[in-house]
């Protein structure tokens, strides 16, 4: 699925236009660069998570010549499957299936009294 079909699927969902769902997109893919250019996570349960890891420097080596290269240390984005995506991949659940809200305890109605027979 490429970014196109991506708006597309949104806008079908939820109900929106495909420009609404453009910028919808667009504003969530920059929010995550923002929050992880500051070097922050960015979390969505049942989703994944995105972090920044950092990588120190080493030395490679340069596969056509051998020669060995310094490589400097550098941050990375990563990102870790949550439990729900997990389970979707794996075919344990289907995707867009919501959990069971959960049911709010009503209060019990008072026993109603017996109705008092008539005698004849």
């Amino acid at each position: 699925m490429n970014k196109a079909e991506l708006i597309e699927a949104i806008a079908g969902a939820a109900g929106l236009s495909k420009s609404q769902a453009d910028t919808a997109l667009n504003a969530t893919i920059n929010a995550i660069k923002a929050e992880l250019g500051k070097g922050g996570n960015v979390s969505l349960i049942g989703f994944g998570s995105f972090t920044v890891s950092k990588r120190s420097a080493r030395t490679g080596r340069n596969p056509f010549t051998g020669a060995t290269i310094k490589i400097a240390a550098r941050k990375v984005a990563k990102f870790s499957a949550g439990a729900d995506l997990k389970a979707v991949v794996n075919g344990e659940k289907k995707a867009g299936a919501k959990k069971a809200a959960p049911k709010a305890s009503a209060k019990k109605a008072a026993p109603k009294k017996a109705a008092a027979k008539k005698k004849k």
